[in-house]
């Protein structure tokens, strides 16, 4: 069974008319500006999971500042996942500066939501203060089940782009360290806080509740990224998502077609890793 880890959807009207969320939400401004920034709503992803053999997906909003579009989106989540519950998975989203963070992470629980994410920091990174944020909305994960929360993390270096936020390898680790029980997603990779588990002291330890989604991989990394974690060891913990509408995917197929793992190996990142992560 395919399923897509990371997707993004949006109520029609955020859909048709996107330029009216703009004003005071600058990550979605700097996302979703361009005419060529594409935005989904439930139908059209399941256009794509139906054409690309995925049988399930895991769907979230936008990180929303406003405490009123962040219901609105997560609403939405919890619609689709009631009308398709066996073609989606929903987590909650929001701004972690939003002071309802942790009260909504259990409303949307308490709808039938499994997690929360795609969490992002674009603006400050993931700091002390982002830390502090995040604890009451990890404690009511933790106390639902240890549900998982996905963080927005990117590598430190290269090129620039939309999204790239201030993250530090060293902030990474210190959120791991922090919510050393909960079981937390890294997307895109996690910045590459996974080459670190080659570490013979202490990092195995604390980086052990943690996965790496493959969000984006097609824009910035060689196919080669899939043999270097089985070197590592872990291909436990790698779950395939897409980043839709940015991208479908069959290109994370070819990538991981053409990295030379195993059958077995492919099997676990396209479905059975996140079967296991979710409870299925």
């Amino acid at each position: 069974m395919i399923i897509d880890f990371h997707t993004h959807i949006f109520p029609d009207d955020i859909c048709n008319s996107r330029e009216n969320y703009f004003d005071n939400e600058p990550a979605f401004k700097l996302l979703y500006n361009s005419p060529s920034s594409k935005i989904a709503s439930a139908p059209d992803l399941l256009q794509i999971m139906d054409e690309e053999e995925v049988k399930l997906s895991v769907i979230f909003g936008f990180p929303w500042k406003d405490g009123d579009t962040a219901i609105k989106n997560n609403d939405y989540i919890m619609e689709s996942v009631a009308k398709y519950p066996d073609r989606f998975k929903g987590f909650a989203c929001f701004d972690m500066e939003w002071e309802g963070a942790a009260k909504e992470t259990q409303r949307c629980i308490k709808g039938g939501l499994c997690g929360v994410g795609e969490l992002a920091f674009y603006l400050s990174g993931i700091d002390d203060q982002a830390l502090s944020r995040l604890e009451p909305v990890m404690e009511v994960c933790m106390k639902a089940g240890n549900l998982p929360v996905m963080i927005h993390t990117n590598e430190t270096v290269g090129h620039k782009y939309p999204g790239k936020t201030p993250n530090t390898l060293e902030q990474i680790y210190k959120l791991a360290k922090r919510f050393p029980e909960n079981r937390i997603v890294l997307a895109h990779w996690g910045g590459g806080i996974f080459f670190y588990n080659l570490l013979k002291k202490e990092s195995k330890g604390v980086l052990k509740n943690i996965w790496y989604d493959t969000a984006a991989s097609p824009f910035l990394y060689d196919s080669a990224i899939y043999r270097v974690v089985r070197e590592i060891g872990l291909m436990d913990k790698i779950v395939m998502g897409s980043d839709y509408p940015l991208l479908k995917p069959s290109r994370y197929y070819k990538d991981i077609n053409d990295s030379g793992i195993s059958k077995e190996e492919k099997e676990k990142i396209i479905g059975k890793n996140a079967m296991l992560l979710m409870g299925l």
